[in-house]
């Protein structure tokens, strides 16, 4: 199976800004954070497309999430996921005496998850546009 190293960035999407009217523990605003954003280059590299499913590993766990067309460039090597109880999953409890987790920056496997469910819902996650 393909696999390809990438850089996790996280960070507040646009669609959970317009998410938030329908509520943080609605099912619509749930759906719009279990998706990743990669390089369409990347991609290929593994070969899935949007739409497929991906999944993530870093050091301290995985989870497996539904790829989604990029809204502004991204970088080869680099994979952004939207804040969300999902990317908890993965990313570094360590807060270096901040209290606050690593939220950029984190080293990931990515390769494709095709017998595999995306966190949070059956049909995976999607995105309001």
């Amino acid at each position: 199976m393909k696999r390809i190293k990438a850089v996790l960035i996280t960070g507040r999407s646009y669609s959970q800004g317009m998410g938030i009217e329908f509520g943080k523990l609605s099912q619509q605003y749930r759906r719009i954070m279990n998706y990743c954003e990669m390089n369409e280059e990347d991609m290929k590299e593994i070969g899935v497309t949007a739409g497929s499913l991906v999944k993530l590993k870093s050091r301290r766990g995985e989870l497996v999430l539904k790829t989604a067309r990029p809204l502004q460039e991204v970088p080869r090597g680099v994979v952004f996921v939207p804040y969300g109880p999902w990317i908890n999953k993965i990313i570094d409890e360590e807060t270096h005496s901040t209290g606050m987790p690593s939220l950029k920056g984190i080293e990931v496997e990515i390769e494709p998850a095709e017998e595999h469910r995306a966190e949070g819902r059956e049909e995976g996650g999607e995105r309001l546009e």
